[in-house]
């Protein structure tokens, strides 16, 4: 009876990974915003948790990916999801960085999925190039490649590439994409602005990686017969996100977006594209977070409703949302903070409708004080969330 019992409880220790890819509208990662004790490549021999290091078999030669922030290779930009993120490169020797993992759900050949990620490129990336072994800046633009296939490292499908990265602040990147065939694990990659004549040096950040959610393709309804698209108890809940967005479709289509001669701002009076100027920051007032959090308090969005139209307005700017923190706190924690509200503030107007490549977002934590922190008011007054004009002509 005891052996029976083993081999039972075996068997369905060996059966457990079939049934694991069960088709799920929710495909997750693990550790998606790469939270692990920050290590340069050449330290992180004993891998990023979560993560297979694909350049012990592409590039064996290779030091991995790096996890920041520490000051290593002369960057230090605030994570813009919880603690540490990855940096990852593109080497003038034709190498180039990219880790993987096997999904516990696959994504469902013929589905359509959204995934957002965020991105940045570091201002300094110092490090020495291959060919030559001198000191060089890792600063031009590379680009995500997102590749889906059936294990560690498996490239079979590119399911998304990002544009070119030059934001120094975190950018949310979002993509929608239907995998053709069924796909068992992810693979992020550094790779070259393409095309490109000769390899070079580049750098690019990483963090914040969202769940694949399972969307409606274009032009597919799910009839009530269609037992396919998902499980019975799943179908209510999708009928349901059908009918929202279809009532949210009807409701932008009737909002007549606002030329740049039009747009009337209700609160936030100095957002005028006539008066505005590249390089200049306006506080965003009225903006309310509960206490020690980055949930925006209601009352915020009549101003935050002014960023937007602005924006909508004006589709040729792009801005920074930057967050500040008064100077008590330890330095973790304001840089922590101040990400956070930025990251929220941003994440409103992209869900909102703004162009996800026109809002960048940043955490100054409380290196940029505009009034003494030793009383309440010079306090309340560097407790605060700017918008910078990073471009008038997109």
């Amino acid at each position: 009876m005891y052996k029976y019992t083993l081999y039972k409880f075996l068997f369905c220790l060996i059966l457990l990974p079939m049934y694991g890819n069960s088709q799920e509208d929710t495909v997750r990662l693990r550790n998606p915003s790469f939270e692990d004790n920050p290590k340069r490549g050449g330290e992180a021999l004993e891998g990023i948790s979560g993560w297979f290091d694909c350049g012990k078999i592409n590039f064996p030669a290779e030091t991995p990916p790096d996890i920041h922030p520490n000051g290593f290779w002369e960057n230090n930009l605030p994570a813009s999801d919880k603690k540490t993120y990855l940096g990852m490169v593109v080497r003038d020797n034709n190498t180039f960085e990219s880790v993987s993992q096997r999904l516990d759900t696959m994504l469902i050949a013929g589905k359509c999925y959204k995934f957002s990620i965020h991105l940045a490129k570091a201002e300094r990336y110092i490090s020495r190039t291959r060919t030559t072994g001198e000191e060089a800046n890792y600063t031009t633009p590379i680009v995500l490649r997102i590749w889906g296939g059936s294990g560690f490292c498996n490239e079979k499908e590119l399911l998304g590439e990002s544009e070119p990265v030059n934001n120094v602040s975190w950018q949310i990147n979002s993509f929608e994409f239907k995998p053709k065939s069924n796909i068992r694990s992810i693979t992020f990659e550094a790779y070259y602005k393409t095309p490109t004549f000769l390899p070079y040096n580049g750098n690019i950040l990483v963090d914040g990686a969202s769940d694949f959610v399972m969307i409606p393709c274009p032009g597919e309804a799910i009839a009530s017969d269609d037992k396919s698209y998902l499980p019975p108890h799943k179908r209510k809940k999708q009928n349901q996100y059908l009918q929202d967005s279809f009532e949210e479709s009807k409701r932008q289509s009737s909002v007549k977006v606002a030329s740049p001669s039009d747009f009337r701002p209700k609160v936030l009076q100095e957002l005028n594209r006539n008066n505005i100027k590249q390089g200049q920051t306006i506080e965003i007032r009225n903006l309310l977070f509960k206490a020690d959090s980055a949930t925006i308090d209601m009352k915020s969005y009549e101003v935050l409703d002014d960023v937007f139209g602005f924006l909508k307005s004006n589709e040729d700017i792009i801005i920074e949302i930057g967050g500040h923190t008064n100077g008590i706190p330890d330095d973790d924690y304001c840089n922590r903070l101040s990400t956070e509200r930025a990251k929220a503030v941003a994440e409103y107007l992209v869900d909102k409708g703004v162009n996800p490549g026109k809002v960048q977002f940043k955490g100054y934590g409380k290196k940029k004080p505009i009034a003494s922190n030793k009383t309440k008011y010079g306090r309340d007054k560097n407790h605060r969330v700017e918008i910078k004009i990073l471009s008038l002509n997109g």
